[in-house]
């Protein structure tokens, strides 16, 4: 698909990311032209669980808000070994330049099942896990005021599913960690933190033990860090920050994590401004992007039960709009779903309301039609 600033190519990159050239500094994906019409496709994964409900309510809040997008949508069967449809999505997407979805759930028990969400990823080369986690005014927590941006690995590391049992009853796990790739990694962290005006770029690990793979991750770090003075960086092991976290996280600002410990300290984030039903994430490479909740969490026991909080999925969906420079419908509902949580206070039961989730899309919709007028 044709696209706005075209990067120059990329040297030879590898499933993991390999790059044959050490200063590279990526920025976000590349935004898709519209095709028809000034209209954007994009893919529409709804995953397992609650996705297909929340998906259905982004359509509707789009069509109030006039967002000029038609859906594509691909259904993703975590119960088969048959990835036709993996790859009819990874195509989708390839073909669209963006997609949206919920979590998918890998639900065979077999060493030799691939999860859809991490290959999806190595295929489109989603090199970064970005999510701004922000506390909500009016959602009571213990702590006030984060403002913590996560970069997580998202191709390398512990996710490498590179497992194999050597002789019976040992079994092994490879984590990958490439020079290149983690270069990629930090220059990003360290760009978006100059571009956004963030003081501190905090790099996690776990060197002390893992010496050789968390030790070329924390070389690297502080070998980028050179080139943007002006940002203050430090690091820190992994044990250590979750405590931090709890008990002060206004020390943090941007953090640039492995895919494993990534994953850990998103939810426990997450949990300290309001749990997994409020915050959005992007997965973005150098041509593709994929939008989804922060906290990848299929939400199975809420199925059908009109309680589960549509907040993630609704900013997720305007992060989308805004990565695809319709600014004006990405404010739309972005304010709208802002309003709802903590002006209107309509809040679901996980942040101590008690409404439904229809509640709170109508009352998103509400605003959305009295901003339009």
């Amino acid at each position: 698909m044709a696209a706005t600033n075209l990067m120059k190519p990329l040297a030879s990159l590898s499933r993991f990311g390999s790059l044959q050239t050490r200063s590279v500094s990526l920025k976000a994906a590349n935004i898709p032209i519209a095709k028809y019409g000034g209209r954007h496709t994009v893919t529409m994964m709804p995953g397992d669980g609650i996705g297909p409900e929340m998906m259905g309510y982004v359509k509707e809040v789009f069509r109030y808000a006039g967002a000029p997008i038609d859906f594509e949508t691909v259904l993703l069967d975590p119960t088969t070994d048959n990835y036709d449809d993996l790859y009819n999505a990874i195509s989708s997407v390839k073909r669209n330049g963006v997609g949206i979805k919920g979590n998918i759930e890998t639900k065979m028990n077999r060493p030799d099942i691939k999860s859809r969400n991490v290959e999806m990823r190595n295929e489109l080369d989603l090199f970064v896990n970005t999510i701004h986690c922000k506390s909500q005014p009016g959602v009571k927590t213990r702590h006030d005021d984060i403002d913590i941006v996560i970069m997580r690995q998202n191709t390398e590391g512990e996710y490498a599913m590179l497992e194999h049992e050597s002789v019976q009853g040992v079994v092994e796990s490879l984590k990958i960690t490439t020079e290149p790739s983690t270069e990629r990694l930090c220059r990003h962290a360290f760009d978006y933190a100059r571009a956004n005006g963030r003081k501190k770029v905090t790099l996690i690990h776990k060197a002390n033990i893992m010496k050789i793979t968390d030790g070329l991750f924390l070389e690297v770090a502080k070998r980028v860090s050179k080139d943007y003075p002006e940002i203050q960086h430090d690091n820190m092991i992994i044990d250590n920050c979750c405590m931090q976290l709890v008990s002060n996280p206004w020390q943090f600002d941007v953090m640039i994590l492995t895919n494993l410990y990534g994953t850990i300290v998103t939810n426990l984030i997450c949990g300290l401004i309001g749990g997994p039903g409020v915050i959005a994430g992007a997965n973005i490479g150098p041509r593709y992007a994929v939008f989804e909740p922060g906290t990848r969490n299929t939400g199975t026991t809420l199925i059908g039960k009109n309680k589960a909080n549509p907040c993630a999925m609704l900013n997720a969906s305007a992060d989308m709009l805004s990565h695809l420079n319709l600014r004006y419908h990405a404010k739309l509902i972005h304010d709208a779903v802002w309003q709802t949580i903590n002006v209107d206070m309509i809040q679901t039961e996980d942040l101590g309301g008690q409404a439904t989730s229809m509640d709170v899309v109508q009352n998103v919709i509400s605003h959305i039609k009295a901003a339009a007028k």
